[in-house]
């Protein structure tokens, strides 16, 4: 049994009201939690006769029913039901008698309130844990003051104190009271992980009768009486900016009550890390009906210009640096261009091992390939779209948004009024993938809502989603290796840029596992703006890398599974270097469990078979895919991921987010690629950028997870990045070729050899 420290205060964990009705309210920063169940699925359940309604707590009612909120928002990762697991356990409380709530934005009582980097569990998992096991502490103390017996004396189960020697008991609600006045011990006992009950096993989403029945929960079921619609018109190609309007043929027709334009931000607004935006200057239009306002857009007559080069400050959390937007109409031919040009010079040395320059002058065989990767839209199901109603001393905002603590400070600023008169209401997302953490449409809600003096719901159509910017960058990364007279790996090198960002990890695997080693990056300026997307960066790194390291271990000979451990054997027994990232036997750990689980060697007839293993998110993710071959097109027929994230809280869940990410990885890698020409994005909707349909997706998933007593790590997206490389293993074995561009369905490479 572990014992932390609470490291926090009396006023800072409970909330203390009457307790007229005997409950226990306790408010604690580091909660998460879930949206409400329905009553009528607790049927069983009596409510309490009161409630102390708080916005950052743990509350018990006087019938030991208990509460708890969600501050992390949640858009399908699942956080909303595994989170309120972790302070049950540690309560000990039947799970049947917790019901959830989802907080809304309040930066005082949550701290930093951020859905993203897979890392929700991770940096919350002891808070919580300590948030249950404090509560359960004053518990037990208050029943032993009152039996008047020794609190080592009395055990708890399902939220029932007993003391079997006077043989008493009571539920938490009986004590709620009495433990409400009690100091806030200055430690806490954890439970070992073997004295789990709710943590590992697998409980259902608590929003899964109210997705499948239809209630609101999305932005785009919010509705507020008497709120109008809105939508914005923005330049059609990334260079491009607002000349001029002519809005009265669109104010003309039925319905419309206002067309102006907004600015978003001011020029000299030092902008946070997730303020990207692209057009600042927008044209809104408002009226009573999404129908009526779209119809509206098409009448506008705008006109466009061509901006100059300019700069502007950002704060990187901290650190103040200017960042450069160029002028120009930027085209995907001439991006690839740049990108192969930047490829023959010399980058920026990010790691240097040994001497790889002389071992590749001198070595047996060599090994060089290229491989290039387009833009990518996040495209989530749910269009952006965001509520707004605005006063002159306050702002009432409701959406979906993965970084509110970091949206709130933006909005505050722009409408010249202090953050705490920023009301966010967190709604449920459908689907993020990073794309919700840049809160730009939350900006543009408010400032029309502002201006057209009423409540306003901004929608944004598939079009301005999708030509909005904020895009995965494109990336290119060239691969050098080196083997010796006895096929041993002497040297490798790895140069990687973007645009307009490099996707390097140069502390990464192979980095300590090969005495000669060097790693180089370089980036173009670009004025498309891009951001983070599910694995930013490894999401391109891991396929490549993984790709390359399938032909280096075909070139020496080697089966490529036993290629990859006996390379981590070497980081683990004897490392190159101080400053690699990853654990090589947790690393090795995934490439065994998947190579038993997928009884690698014996391969059915017709099946072809690749591999790949990546670290992420501080999470190790494994994956083979098996391709057979439907005329000339290759087809996934199965796909075995084994994943190390430590504890895994809530089996199913973290299952199904696996089972979503190897899809999503399937689709991104065959299909997915946004150009452009002139600026323009040439993919509006679904009708020309193709996701993947059903029929494409792995006919079967096996999910496996390594078990082990490390603390959680992140789930959502370590079992994205692996599988772009193991399907191109596998079409390779398939096919005879090799893909060094992606998306693969529209990559015609020459037969290797």
């Amino acid at each position: 049994m572990s014992v932390m420290k609470t490291h926090i205060g009396r006023r800072a964990f409970i909330r203390n009201t009457s307790l007229a009705s005997g409950g226990l309210v306790l408010g604690f920063s580091l909660l998460n939690a879930c949206k409400p169940k329905d009553v009528k699925t607790m049927a069983a359940l009596e409510m309490p006769k009161e409630w102390f309604e708080m916005n950052a707590f743990l509350k018990i009612g006087d019938n030991g029913v208990v509460t708890i909120m969600s501050p992390n928002p949640e858009f399908g990762q699942g956080v909303i039901t595994s989170m309120p697991m972790i302070v049950a356990d540690e309560l000990d409380v039947d799970w049947k008698n917790v019901l959830v709530e989802q907080a809304n934005f309040d930066q005082e009582e949550y701290g930093w309130q951020f859905t993203g980097g897979s890392q929700g569990i991770r940096r919350r998992w002891e808070g919580l844990r300590m948030a249950g096991a404090t509560a359960k502490q004053m518990l037990v103390a208050a029943a032993a003051e009152t039996w008047q017996v020794p609190a080592s004396e009395i055990t708890v189960s399902n939220g029932v104190l007993s003391h079997t020697g006077s043989e008493r008991s009571a539920g938490y609600g009986e004590m709620a009271s009495k433990a409400s006045k009690l100091e806030v011990p200055e430690e806490v006992s954890l439970k070992e992980v073997k004295d789990f009950t709710i943590i590992g096993t697998s409980q259902k989403s608590v929003e899964n009768q109210k997705i499948i029945t239809g209630k609101p929960l999305f932005g785009l079921d919010y509705q507020f009486d008497g709120a109008l619609v809105a939508m914005v018109v923005h330049p059609p190609a990334f260079g491009l900016q607002l000349k001029s309007f002519d809005g009265s043929r669109a104010e003309s027709m039925p319905g419309i009550t206002n067309v102006f334009k907004i600015k978003t931000l001011e020029e000299d607004f030092a902008r946070g890390y997730f303020d990207t935006n692209a057009f600042t200057d927008v044209v809104a239009i408002v009226g009573k009906s999404t129908w009526e306002v779209m119809n509206a857009k098409k009448q506008l007559d705008v006109q466009w210009e061509p901006i100059a080069g300019s700069k502007f400050k950002m704060d990187r959390f901290g650190t103040q640096v200017d960042v450069e937007v160029p002028s120009g109409l930027e085209s995907t031919e001439g991006h690839y261009t740049q990108m192969d040009e930047m490829a023959t010079r010399s980058g920026t040395t990010t790691r240097k091992d040994g001497d790889p320059e002389g071992v590749f002058a001198s070595a047996a065989k060599t090994l060089e390939r290229s491989y290039t990767c387009p833009f990518l839209a996040h495209n989530c199901m749910e269009p952006m779209n965001f509520f707004a109603h605005v006063t002159e001393d306050m702002a009432k905002l409701a959406g979906p948004l993965q970084a509110p603590v970091l949206t709130a400070p933006t909005v505050a600023a722009r409408l010249g009024m202090p953050v705490e008169n920023v009301e966010i209401e967190l709604t449920r997302m459908g689907g993020g993938f990073g794309r919700r953490a840049y809160g730009h449409y939350a900006v543009e809600a408010a400032l029309i809502s502002r201006e057209a003096q009423a409540s306003v719901k901004l929608v944004y159509t598939r079009e301005d989603d999708m030509t909005f910017g904020i895009y995965r960058p494109s990336y290119q990364a060239t691969y050098k290796a080196a083997l010796d007279e006895n096929n041993n790996l002497v040297a490798f090198q790895v140069k990687a840029g973007g645009i307009p960002e490099t996707p390097l990890f140069a502390n990464r695997f192979p980095a300590g596992t090969v005495d000669n080693y060097l790693a180089q990056q370089w980036e173009i300026n670009s004025n498309i703006t891009i951001g983070a997307f599910r694995a930013p960066r490894s999401n391109f790194m891991a396929g490549v890398e993984q790709a390359f390291l399938d032909e280096v271990a075909e070139l020496a000979g080697k089966d490529p599974i036993e290629f990859r451990l006996e390379l981590l054997q070497r980081a683990k027994d004897n490392p190159v270097g101080e400053n690699n990232e990853y654990d090589p036997e947790r690393l090795a750990g995934v490439l065994r469990l998947v190579r038993e689980k997928s009884n690698w060697s014996q391969v059915p007839s017709g099946t072809h078979r690749g591999v790949s293993a990546y670290f992420c998110h501080n999470s190790y993710a494994a994956h083979v895919v098996d391709v057979v071959m439907d005329g000339e097109t290759p087809k996934v027929e199965k796909v075995v991921c084994a994943i190390d994230c430590g504890i895994v809280i809530n089996p199913d869940a973290a299952a199904n987010m696996a089972e979503g990410a190897i899809v999503d990885g399937v689709g991104n890698a065959m299909y997915g690629e946004l150009t452009f020409k002139d600026g323009s994005p040439q993919q509006k909707n679904f009708d020309t950028y193709k996701m993947i349909r059903h029929a494409e997706a792995p006919k079967h998933i096996e999910v496996h997870f390594v078990k082990n007593e490390v603390d959680p790590t992140g789930m959502g997206e370590p079992p994205f990045p692996p599988v772009f490389g193991a399907l191109s293993n596998a079409i390779y074995k398939a096919t005879g070729r090799r893909h060094y561009r992606q998306p693969f369905a529209t990559d015609r490479p020459p037969l290797v050899g």
